[in-house]
């Protein structure tokens, strides 16, 4: 069969418009079917234009979505039914929302779809048998039906490395390529969907798979004609670093078969308390770590249940810069503990932290995750529309803010960290430190793009966040 999977793009701008990265599921459920003899692309609209010609041959359409990009997603999938094709959605807000997904679609795969995604193409091709997939919801005589869950992969060697050839709507390319080395995370924060998603269980691939990912990582920048074949990589996982014992073993293996590109991911605060994991880190080229600090608030970090204090966050941003590593810190706002001193006191403690760049968001009640159930059963949550779900926008009744307090606080606490004063006084310091002066630039680029973003977003959004209530709700 001929198989095309589309992944909407996000509705807004963000801190990383400039660089987009797909997912990598729809780029590995295609590989597994390509594997198996069908025709099977993915077309990723962040990186292109949908090619419709192309969407009018398949003969069944999947779809992935989160719950900021469902919206187009759905928009998809009805021009595509009104074309006659079959069109299937996966992703995490599909996962957690199977019944509103099949308003708009003819079937939903829910959770890791590996391996139920060849016996459903295949129950598709025979018109019968799909009682007999985990996962599915689908339609049967006008009612929906919900297949008993699938288990998570056990095995994730048992799945191909993603073949980014599949990609058939480049214009610009990928800067930057995805590897996901595991999944799972033990943690479980109040606000995250991805325990549930994909379990807290941690599995991780061998060192030697990993390593065959980056040898392919490198082959493909070659045919891309990229310049300096080692750059760049991201490590997808929720937490690289979680064990680190293997972690080590990972970048050991990688520094000694020099597949050393400059690599970025995800980590936790703890990263900092191992010495030797520090020193591969640096060794084997990581450039920088996305990390939750999520608050300077103690309180707020107790009600995320976030296992870290503000004086080891602190520490492991002086630790992680001296051995050379740059720091994304990402913070969240709008907790019931939290007001508006509390977002001032964040932007200061990362300007005088000298973090390498930030995100701070505002709380968002994602579908799948504890707070969503908590604030729906507090009657707080004040529109579901997804596509405002992106981490950026006040979707609920905050209890120290208004809604329009909280949106304007958070957003000023990023034009002062990403503003014109902050970054010039930037870059005097670190002229004054010559041999930092690539690592200087990079950084200012980044904060005179964060600049601009931000600027833009907020001319865009003016009118909407002057029409959010402005009043406290006292509970």
């Amino acid at each position: 069969m001929r198989i095309i999977f589309v992944e909407a793009k996000s509705p807004d701008l963000h801190i990383y418009s400039r660089m987009p990265l797909p997912r990598l599921g729809t780029i590995l459920l295609a590989t597994i079917l390509r594997n198996r003899g069908h025709d099977a692309q993915v077309q990723i609209e962040e990186l292109g234009l949908i090619n419709i010609e192309d969407i009018e041959k398949a003969d069944a359409i999947g779809i992935s979505v989160i719950t900021s990009t469902a919206p187009r997603g759905y928009e998809f999938a009805r021009l595509f039914r009104q074309m006659g094709k079959t069109v299937f959605i996966g992703g995490v807000h599909a996962s957690y929302l199977p019944e509103e997904a099949l308003l708009h679609c003819d079937y939903v795969l829910r959770g890791e779809a590996d391996d139920t995604i060849v016996p459903f193409i295949e129950a598709l091709g025979r018109k019968g048998g799909f009682e007999e997939i985990e996962g599915l919801s689908w339609w049967r005589g006008g009612a929906m039906v919900h297949n008993p869950s699938t288990a998570y992969i056990k095995d994730l060697e048992k799945s191909p490395i993603p073949d980014f050839r599949l990609i058939t709507n480049y214009e610009k390319g990928m800067e930057i390529t995805p590897i996901m080395t595991s999944r799972g995370c033990p943690f479980d924060c109040e606000f995250c969907s991805v325990s549930n998603m994909f379990g807290r269980q941690f599995r991780h691939k061998s060192t030697e798979r990993v390593l065959m990912e980056l040898r392919q990582h490198k082959e493909l920048c070659r045919e891309n004609g990229v310049k300096n074949p080692d750059d760049w990589v991201f490590f997808y996982d929720d937490n690289f670093t979680i064990n680190k014992n293997r972690a080590k073993e990972l970048l050991r293996a990688m520094i000694r078969e020099k597949l050393t590109p400059h690599w970025t991911a995800q980590a936790s605060v703890d990263v900092a308390d191992d010495e030797e994991l520090l020193e591969l880190l640096k060794e084997s080229n990581c450039y920088l770590l996305y990390i939750g600090f999520e608050s300077v608030n103690p309180d707020t970090l107790k009600a995320y249940n976030k296992k870290q204090t503000v004086e080891k966050i602190e520490k492991a941003i002086q630790k992680l810069r001296q051995y050379g590593i740059r720091v994304h810190g990402m913070f969240v706002f709008g907790a019931d503990t939290d007001d508006p001193s509390v977002i001032k006191r964040t932007a200061v403690f990362a300007k005088r932290n000298r973090l390498h760049s930030v995100q701070f968001m505002i709380l968002t009640p994602l579908p799948g995750t504890r707070t969503y159930q908590e604030l729906t059963h507090q009657e707080r949550i004040t529109t579901r529309d997804w596509h405002l779900y992106d981490a950026h926008h006040v979707v609920f009744e905050p209890a120290h803010f208004s809604q329009r307090g909280l949106q304007y606080e958070t957003v000023t606490a990023m034009l002062s960290f990403y503003g014109l004063r902050h970054t010039l006084k930037r870059t005097f310091f670190l002229l004054l430190r010559l041999h930092d002066l690539k690592r200087g630039l990079i950084e200012i680029s980044i904060k005179l793009y964060g600049h601009r973003t931000l600027r833009r977003w907020f001319q865009q959004k003016k009118e909407w966040m002057a029409s959010l209530p402005d009043v406290i709700k006292r509970r």
